[in-house]
């Protein structure tokens, strides 16, 4: 593959037509597995994160993936299966952080910090007791495509399932705690049952995606989609879809780009090149809603 080179940069679109890119990047198993799980894993995320921005308790993805963090790392010091390891603790905390904001004088966002820097500091303990502050710390906080083995995305797509299925099955009762809790709960609704079926939800979602996007990242998954979904849509419904859409088209050219791209022998990182399509994403929206309110007045 002839490569054009600017400045030290190397563009992998540049002489060759982008289905030859696509056919050589498909021909590699752990990218199939990569955009495979990512897709599903960015689908839950964007469907999840509509909720989650609207009820402003959008950060409770930065504070899992910090719990996800501590318990990977607990399960690379037990040489466990990480995945099997971290899910069911990250839930737990999810229902906890629930818990501990409703029933207590410490609120959502505190409750978010206190757990998330405690589990962080956990995490760099263990890490630094056993493998060594090296680059497997990287990997955790900022992601790794090559971190998903066949196991791993069969357990990733089976659970990606069950949390879309779900999510449709639960899809008005989600709706209605989203936009009113309290008439929800006078007219019957478990309003506490479905806050802690979003956040068990967006927990498995979180644990899903953070082997790629990394702990630091994975959260943009959840919020970026949604806010700028906002820009253009007004109704839940479409605000849904175009989540879905906007965050399974950024995942995918993200994903191309960091293969694409090579900077100095070195590929982009996964995480930050799907972040970056995100913002541009964004911004796009942004201004096409802008154009759109001023047509309107």
């Amino acid at each position: 593959m002839s490569i054009q080179k600017w400045a030290g940069i190397s563009w992998g679109w540049g002489a060759p037509p982008l289905i030859s890119i696509l056919q050589e990047m498909f021909s590699y198993t752990f990218l199939v597995r990569a955009v495979v799980v990512g897709l599903l894993v960015s689908l839950c995320a964007a469907l999840l994160g509509v909720s989650l921005v609207l009820k402003r308790y959008s950060m409770i993805g930065d504070g899992l993936s910090h719990v996800g963090f501590g318990t990977l790392a607990i399960a690379t010091a037990m040489n466990a299966a990480p995945l099997m390891v971290s899910i069911p603790i990250v839930v737990l905390a999810a229902f906890l952080l629930l818990r501990i904001s409703e029933n207590s004088k410490i609120k959502g966002d505190a409750a978010i910090a206190l757990i998330s820097t405690s589990s962080l500091a956990i995490g760099v303990i263990v890490i630094s007791f056993t493998t060594g502050m090296n680059t497997d710390v990287c990997n955790y906080m900022f992601g790794s495509i090559l971190a998903m083995n066949k196991d791993d995305v069969k357990l990733s797509v089976a659970l990606s399932v069950v949390v879309l299925t779900l999510f449709i099955l639960f899809y008005n009762k989600i709706f209605a705690v989203t936009f009113d809790e309290n008439f929800a709960r006078a007219t019957g609704v478990k309003t506490g049952l479905y806050n802690i079926l979003i956040a068990s939800l967006t927990a498995v979602t979180i644990v899903l995606g953070m082997r790629m996007m990394g702990a630091m990242l994975i959260s943009s998954l959840i919020i970026f989609p949604a806010l700028t979904s906002m820009r253009v849509c007004k109704k839940f419904k479409s605000v849904t879809f175009c989540s879905a859409a906007v965050s399974v088209v950024c995942f995918f050219i993200g994903v191309v780009i960091s293969y694409a791209v090579v900077i100095n022998n070195n590929t982009l990182p996964t995480g930050a090149s799907v972040v970056m399509v995100n913002i541009a994403a964004f911004l796009i929206f942004g201004a096409v809603g802008f154009i759109k309110g001023r047509i309107k007045t």
